[in-house]
């Protein structure tokens, strides 16, 4: 994958009608950094899960889907801002995030909101990602 400043769109295998509906990449890498859209709780068969945990799963196997795609992981990620419909399942969604993130955190905002793109989504998670920039193996 070429890293220069180029702009390079990120959008993995599955995603092509979100691009083509919705009109949006999943990802933006531009040299070493990476901007990831917003991901929901929606598998590749665009089913939603039920409950804040099994959405938050979702959202962040979806993140990891599209690190790895633009040629990075989730050591890589810098920031997360995640946007909840509750705050009341919160304590829910850390337990699920720590499935992923459990140590060398990325700085973290966590925004409530009253609405997301469909009515059913409890949480969207977007991130920023300097590739490299994570622990390398057997450090």
């Amino acid at each position: 994958m070429k890293t220069d400043k180029q702009k390079i769109l990120i959008n993995p295998k599955g995603t092509e009608a979100v691009y083509s509906a919705m009109q949006f990449s999943q990802a933006v890498r531009s040299g070493d950094t990476v901007w990831i859209s917003g991901q929901v709780g929606m598998d590749d068969k665009w089913q939603i899960g039920k409950g804040i945990e099994a959405q938050a799963r979702l959202a962040f196997q979806n993140l990891q889907n599209i690190i790895r795609e633009a040629g990075g992981s989730l050591d890589d990620i810098v920031e997360l801002t995640t946007f909840h419909k509750s705050m009341a399942g919160f304590k829910d969604f850390s337990k699920v995030k720590s499935e992923f993130f459990s140590k060398d955190y990325p700085a973290w905002t966590a925004v409530g909101v009253t609405e997301l793109v469909l009515p059913d989504l409890l949480v969207e998670i977007r991130a920023t990602a300097i590739i490299g920039s994570g622990k390398k193996k057997g450090e």
